[in-house]
Formats: C-alpha cells, sequence, structure tokens
C-alpha cells in the first residue's frame, strides 16, 4: 500500500498542527496562565479525536479504489462488485486501528515540564488574538465606511449619469473611428467555426452600418475565449467583446475618480482618522465595485442604440461638457423621431399584410353551406356495413361518385360494382381505368373534383378529416360535393365535427352498431397458439416479413398486408385469405382501413407504434380500428381480439368511449393561390405566408412540410421560373413517397425534362430483391403521376401494364423470399425470439456499455 505509507507522516504532521492551533485557541480565551496539566484535562479527549478524525478523512480521500479492494482483499473481504460507498465504509472502519498516532503521548513530550515554553506560548496566543480584535475591529470599520462610500456612490452615478456618458460616448466615438480607419473587415462565419479560415474583405464603410450594434457583431479577427456552464470555449472575436472590455476599463477610471471628488468631507475626514491616510481613487473603487460592474452595463446597451454616423461626426468636436450635452440631445431627438418613423412604418406594414392575409385566406376555409343537398350519415364502428348501405345508394342512383382514403379501397369498388352489373370507371392520381357509358366512378378523395356533378356521392372514412396532411381532402369533398346527396361514413367520434361543418343542411343520420360482438382473449397470446381466421398486427413491414416468416417455417399457410405493398399484390394476398388458401395473415394497420376480410381474430403483436417521431402506445381510436375488423356475420359470430401483454390496459382502451374530435385539417386552395397571385408570384413567399396565417378556431394547418422540401430542390432554378405558381405546387404536391431519395431525384429529374421539353426519364426497374420491387413500383406510380397530370394517357397505358408486372414479381417473391426474414440480431447475426421488441440481442446490448470506476456507464 505505497499511499498508504506516503500519507501517513502527512498525517501525522497535519494532526500536530491541528493540536497546537487548539492550544493557541484554549490559551487565548484565558485571563491568566492555566498549567498544562488543567488543559489536558480539559482537552485529552479532543486532542485524541483529532488524530482519528485527520486518518480517517486522509486516507479514505487519498487512497485510490484499486489500493482499497487490494487492501481489503488482504484482510479477507469479498470487495468485487461491491459499490463505491460501501467499499469506502469498510476501509475506514479498517483505518481505525491502522497504526494508530499517540496524539496525547507526543503532546507529553513536547509541553510536560516545559513551564517556560508554554508561558511563552500563551503569551504568544494572547498578543494574536488582541491583534486580531483590533484587526477585526478596522475591518468592521472599513466595511461600514464602504457602505458608506458605496451609498453615496450610488446617488452622485444616477445624478451625473448623462455626464459620465458623455465622457463614455467621446471615447467610444475616438475609438470607434480609429478601427473604422485602421483595421479590415471579415467575412461574417459562424463565430464557433474556428476551422474556417477568415477573409479579408478590406477596408470598412461606415456607411454601411446603422446603429454601433450592427458594427459590433462584425469579427476582428483574433480568437475570444469565453466560459458557459463552467466550461471554456474559443470563438472568433466580435468587437462586442472588445469596446466591453474597453468601456469596462475606461469607466473603472473615470467613475471612481470622479466620485471621489464628490463624496462629503466629514467621510473623507472619518476615512483618514481611522486609517491614518487620505481616502483614495483606488480604496473607492473597490468599494463600488459592483456599482461600477451595473453602469458598464448599462453604458453599453446605450452605445449599441447609437447610431455609427453620428459617434464618427462626434469626433471632429473636441471634448467640452456642453457642447457635446448639447449635440447629444439633438442627436437623441433625431434617433427617437427616426424610431418612431421606423415605428410607424412598421404598423403600416403590419397592418397592410393582415389586411393582404385576410384578402388571400380570409373566409375560405368557412364552408358556409347553403346548397339544396342532402346529407346522410352512416356514423358507427368498423366492420358495421355502413359503406356497404351507402354503395347500395349509389348504385341505386343514375351517376355516383365513391371517395376512397386508398387506393386499394377505390380498387375494390371499382371491381365490386362493375361485377354486381354497374358499370364504374377508377381514377386515382396513379391510374385510370375508364369503363364505355360508366356512370359511376371510384376514385381516392384527392381526385375530387367540385365541378363534376353526381346525383350520389360517397365520402368514406370521414374521420380522416382530422388527418394533419391529407385531412383537407375530406373537408373539400364534404363542405364542395357537387350532388344531390351525399353519403358521409365515419367512426363515431367523427359525428360532432361532421355535423358542425353540415350547419343546417338537410340531414339524416344512420348509426350503426356491431351484429357480432367483440370478446378480449383473458390469456396473452403465443405464436404457438395461432389459428385459422386469426389475423396478426404490427406496425413495420419488417415485423409482418420476419412473422410471416415464421408462420411459415411452422408450417402454416400466410398472407400479408403492409403498407409499400402493391395494391395489386396486396388485392392478391387478401383473396388468398378470403378464399381459404392461406389460415392466417400478417399485416400492418393498413388492415384497420376499410378492409373487410373473414377474420376470427384480431391478435396485437405490439401496443405501440413508431409515429415518425417517437414510438407510442396506441391510441383508443386505433385499437377500434384495427380491433373491429374481428368477426364477420355469418362466419363468426364473435369477433376475437388478443394482446400479447399488458391485456387489461388495452381492453381499456378498446372499450373506452371516444372523445369527439373538434378540429379539421385544411390545406391551400386554387382559390388562395389566385389570390395570392395578385401580390406575390413565388412559391417561397408562399410558404411563408401559410406559416404566418392563424387558421380559424376548430381547424388545424396542413404542414405542407413535404412540399417545402421538394421545393428547396428547385427554388430559383428554371423550373421555378418556367412554371406558373399554380402547375409548380400541383408538381410538388404529387402523392408518392418523398422520403425516398430514389424517388425525389427520379421526381427533380422529371421535372427538368418537362421544362426543357425533352422526353421523360424512364424511371429505373430493378428486381433483384423484394425491397427493389417495391421500390420500382413506387417508381412506376410516381412516372404514371406525371403522365397522367400531362395526358399522355397513350403512354400511361405501357406502363400500368408494367406496373402489373412489377407487381406479379412482387406477388412472387413474397413466396420465396419470405424464408429470408427470419429475426436475426443485426449486430452477431443470431436468431431472435419471433416477439423480441428490439433489433439486436440482449448480448450485444450488454456489449455496448462497461461500467465506469465510479459506478456510472459509459457507451463504447
Amino acid at each position: 500500500m505505497s499511499k498508504l505509507l506516503t500519507i501517513y507522516p502527512q498525517a501525522i504532521e497535519h494532526t500536530k498542527m491541528k493540536i497546537q492551533e487548539d492550544m493557541d485557541r484554549y490559551l487565548e480565551g484565558e485571563e491568566s496562565l492555566p498549567t498544562f496539566e488543567e488543559y489536558l484535562a480539559d482537552r485529552s479527549h479532543y486532542i485524541e479525536q483529532i488524530w482519528v478524525n485527520v486518518w480517517l478523512n486522509k486516507s479514505t480521500n487519498d487512497v485510490p479504489k484499486n489500493e482499497k479492494k487490494s487492501y481489503l482483499s488482504e484482510k479477507g473481504y469479498e470487495v468485487q462488485g461491491i459499490d463505491r460507498k460501501f467499499l469506502n465504509k469498510l476501509f475506514r472502519d479498517e483505518m481505525r486501528t491502522y497504526q494508530p498516532f499517540d496524539a496525547l503521548n507526543w503532546v507529553n513530550k513536547t509541553f510536560a515540564g516545559q513551564e517556560e515554553v508554554w508561558e511563552k506560548r500563551y503569551h504568544n496566543a494572547k498578543e494574536n488574538y488582541i491583534k486580531q480584535q483590533v484587526q477585526k475591529q478596522l475591518d468592521e470599520q472599513k466595511q461600514v465606511i464602504r457602505m458608506d462610500i458605496e451609498e453615496e456612490a450610488s446617488n452622485i452615478i444616477e445624478n451625473n449619469y448623462e455626464l459620465f456618458y458623455l465622457h463614455v460616448r467621446f471615447f467610444v466615438a475616438t475609438q470607434l473611428r480609429a478601427d473604422l480607419e485602421n483595421n479590415t473587415k471579415f467575412q461574417s462565419v459562424d463565430t464557433f467555426a474556428l476551422e474556417e479560415k477568415l477573409v479579408n474583405e478590406g477596408p470598412f464603410n461606415p456607411a454601411t452600418y446603422t446603429t454601433v450594434a450592427t458594427f459590433f457583431e462584425e469579427l476582428t479577427g483574433d480568437i475570444h475565449k469565453t466560459l458557459h456552464l463552467g466550461r471554456s470555449f474559443y470563438e472568433y472575436q466580435t468587437y462586442f467583446f472588445v469596446y466591453e472590455s474597453l468601456i469596462s476599463d475606461y469607466v473603472s477610471e473615470l467613475i471612481p475618480q470622479e466620485v471621489l471628488k464628490q463624496l462629503p468631507p466629514d467621510l473623507k475626514a472619518n476615512f483618514f482618522d481611522i486609517f491614518h491616510e487620505p481616502l483614495s481613487a483606488s480604496f473607492v473603487k473597490g468599494s463600488i465595485a459592483q456599482l461600477l460592474y451595473e453602469v458598464e452595463g448599462y453604458f453599453i446597451e446605450d452605445i449599441q442604440e447609437e447610431y455609427l454616423s453620428d459617434l464618427v461626426k462626434l469626433t471632429e468636436l473636441p471634448f467640452d461638457l456642453a457642447v457635446h450635452k448639447e449635440v447629444f440631445e439633438k442627436d437623441l431627438k433625431e434617433r427617437e423621431k427616426k424610431k418612431r418613423e421606423e415605428q410607424e412604418e412598421v404598423e403600416r406594414k403590419k397592418e397592410a399584410e393582415e389586411r393582404m392575409m385576410k384578402d388571400i385566406f380570409g373566409t375560405e376555409y368557412d364552408p358556409s353551406l347553403k346548397r339544396k343537398i342532402r346529407y346522410v350519415l352512416h356514423i358507427g364502428e368498423t366492420n358495421t356495413g355502413k359503406t356497404h348501405h351507402a354503395l347500395e345508394k349509389m348504385k341505386e342512383a343514375d351517376s355516383g361518385l365513391y371517395l376512397a382514403p386508398l387506393r386499394l379501397l377505390a380498387l375494390e369498388v371499382y371491381d365490386k360494382l362493375n361485377i354486381e352489373g354497374t358499370p364504374c370507371s377508377l381514377k386515382t392520381g396513379e391510374e385510370e381505368k375508364i369503363i364505355p357509358n360508366a356512370s359511376h366512378t371510384s376514385c381516392t378523395v384527392e381526385m375530387f373534383h367540385e365541378k363534376e356533378f353526381y346525383e350520389v356521392v360517397v365520402i368514406d372514412e370521414a374521420q380522416m378529416i382530422t388527418d394533419k396532411d391529407r385531412g383537407f381532402s375530406w373537408y373539400k369533398a364534404i363542405t364542395k360535393a357537387n350532388a344531390q346527396e351525399v353519403h358521409i361514413i365515419g367512426s363515431r367520434n367523427s359525428k360532432f365535427m361532421i355535423l358542425q361543418l353540415l350547419g343546417d343542411s338537410n340531414i339524416e343520420i344512420n348509426e350503426y352498431s356491431r351484429d357480432t360482438p367483440l370478446e378480449v382473449e383473458k390469456k396473452e397470446f403465443h405464436i404457438k397458439h395461432v389459428k385459422k381466421g386469426d389475423a396478426l398486427i404490427c406496425f413495420s413491414r419488417r415485423r409482418v416479413l420476419e412473422t410471416a416468416s415464421r408462420l411459415q417455417n411452422d408450417g402454416h399457410s400466410v398472407s400479408m398486408i403492409y403498407g409499400s405493398m402493391p395494391p395489386e399484390t396486396r388485392k392478391k394476398q387478401i383473396e388468398q385469405f378470403n378464399k381459404g388458401r392461406t389460415k392466417v395473415i400478417v399485416a400492418t394497420d393498413a388492415i384497420g382501413m376499410g378492409l373487410n376480410l373473414p377474420i376470427r381474430r384480431i391478435v396485437f403483436l405490439e401496443n405501440e407504434k413508431f409515429d415518425g417521431t417517437r414510438r407510442r402506445l396506441l391510441t383508443s381510436q386505433e385499437v377500434k380500428q384495427i380491433a373491429g375488423r374481428a368477426g364477420r356475420k355469418g362466419i363468426y359470430d364473435v369477433g376475437k381480439v388478443a394482446f400479447t401483454a399488458d391485456i387489461k390496459k388495452m381492453r381499456n382502451l378498446l372499450l373506452q368511449e371516444d372523445e369527439p374530435v373538434h378540429t379539421f385539417a385544411i390545406a391551400p386552395t386554387n382559390s388562395v393561390f389566385e389570390r395570392f397571385q395578385r401580390y406575390y408570384h413565388d412559391l417561397g413567399t408562399f410558404f411563408e405566408l401559410w406559416g404566418k396565417f392563424e387558421s380559424p378556431k376548430g381547424t388545424k394547418k396542413a404542414s405542407l412540410s413535404e412540399e417545402k422540401t421538394l421545393y428547396q430542390l428547385i427554388a430559383g432554378t428554371e423550373i421555378e421560373a418556367r412554371l406558373s405558381l399554380m402547375d409548380l405546387y400541383g408538381f410538388l404536391h404529387l402523392p408518392f413517397s418523398k422520403n425516398e431519395s430514389a424517388l425525389t431525384r427520379q421526381w427533380e429529374e422529371t421535372m427538368y425534362s418537362i421544362i426543357q421539353g425533352r422526353e421523360l426519364s424512364e424511371p429505373i426497374v430493378k428486381e433483384r430483391s423484394l425491397e427493389e420491387l417495391e421500390l420500382s413500383y413506387k417508381a412506376i406510380g410516381l412516372h404514371l403521376l406525371f403522365l397522367y397530370r400531362l395526358d399522355e394517357r397513350t403512354e400511361a397505358i405501357y406502363w400500368e401494364r408494367l406496373r402489373e408486372e412489377v407487381s406479379d414479381r412482387v406477388q412472387d417473391r413474397l413466396k420465396t423470399d419470405i424464408k429470408k426474414f427470419v429475426k436475426k440480431c443485426k449486430n452477431c447475426g443470431k436468431k431472435l425470439p419471433w416477439d423480441h421488441s428490439f433489433p439486436t440481442c440482449d448480448a450485444c446490448h450488454r456489449a455496448k456499455f462497461r461500467r465506469y470506476d465510479n459506478g456510472g456507464f459509459e457507451q463504447f
């Protein structure tokens, strides 16, 4: 124990010093000389304790952790894995008996029988005590005088602030002129980006600066050290820091001198009587340090508000208080006048902008429904026949329009109506299937056009009106539908919002309840419990494929549904399940949107989902939407619902009363763009105004984040220059996966082809893997969006056919590639349990961390 050997003699010397300090304190308080024996009688217990305290503190604090462990191990302790607090307790207990120093014995040897030494120590202690008392009295008197000086100085500074400021103003003006004439300007950079070399831009041009504050932002070319939360940082220095220091130094000399001159004579005399020397500016400076710091801050603030041109002109006048006071008052009046004018201009611009915003957006989002339309609401839970009843009414009409939330549902209704003998065309952004003589159309809600008349319009999944990005399409369809009768299908919690929108219109409300009740299973689900008719729900494509792979390897036939799957493939997967070719379906929450399947039981493999920013618990509405797919009248009289964990919590979410929705989403309309173009012609300004626009009560604005991100790619380019604002926004608004970089690049290349009059670049089709095929499907879909927008319908026929072929290949790949999707640790490749919630195994997760010696954790 090398450290113990080193600190032991140090602890002994420290103990001796402490004992002698105790002697002096004891002796200085006695009126007459006590004997050494009397001292021992009074203080022997404390003397023994001094050693214990000194030694335990020094050994605990100075001996390293590894030496403590080694020492305790030699004593027979098991120290592996014990925490620091317990380790120190064991070590302190052992140190109590480690080579104790006999402090009493040392005191006796040193002072017993040494009467002269003892007496001398007594007299020295008394003398030092008297000196301390005198010094203490002087310090108290000095403090009283400091407080008096500070109080007087505060009044002097307050009464003479303007005079002091005139001195500072001229000082700063002189320094500013010298810097402007002799220094050079450096380019503006991030002051912390020291790796960026500064570029000298030549002499300063004073005319480019309004206030002194604008000049203070310039860089000096030097590096400045600053402190933040106790840490040092280095950054490029601005003139602010230079002038802050200059003003501080100047004020620290100027004000103490002036205060000294104006202090009352009796205060100065009192100081002389006590300290036998005249009061100095240096003492005054020390007494008013806090006042100086505060007034320096005020001067810095006032100087920065000055016009630079005023200070530059000031240097042409020799310093004279009366003259400079007159100049300052004149400059101040002029500055205040300019500020008022600037503020008035700001107010004028604000009022003009408010008028413009009112004109552009105005009452655009007030539905004002005063048309002779009959509205029929179909309100109820999932899987209650709402859509079926609405479609039956549409089929009876001479013309009808079905608006779907998904392309797959539009396709399903298109097929259903044609099979049942009602000719129906299909229109989505990516495809058109025109049936000759058809007066009915099935399309996605974004394809709605208010000028087209239909006898009956059916709007499905109306609760989507609250969606921040797509909700406005439902709002527009509900409020602008051009029809005799509009059927609106929605969940119970959307009823209040829809009735608000429809106001005093002619409304019929049909409410639906489930014929097949839902029953939550009491036992937690395990994959070995899977049965025919089960739908297993998870919330990522990868989890769907991993689970399907596990089920197939266990001998189950499986269908799959996930968001990025081509609708045609999804349709085939659903058909296989409907016709009994597959026994089980594994799906994401896409299954909850209008798909009618013969599902016996919905199984939630996960209770949380990633919503784009974080993992969160499913909402009550999400649980109901998905769970509602369980049970099919005539097939299963009861819809079963199962969970893998937290059954009680999830059951409560399923049974919870729906909270009514109170807000709907709004987005820019053609009318808004038309009015905007009276003022501006660039989308950058439009996005800025949309950000400022406060949406009416009960509404929330679409973020337009995807459109803005795309716009940044082409802002200021020939694309923006050569397209009208509304055409450009239409291309920005095309519905494709904008988070796929390959598709974003394709969009940009196609935009250049359009404005340069070239043939559209063909989408890249790859098929080495399932992922590549799915991306190729999306790429063709984006290409079709452009073709239909440009009315290239003949060309679109070829690409629709190719897309169907890609969809077939996806279907084939699902049969062959599914075996590859075994759940494995992404680090070591170890096979993971089917319900493992994380991408790495527990061993790899633990290996990412190691303990600090002090008990903390550090990630490798």
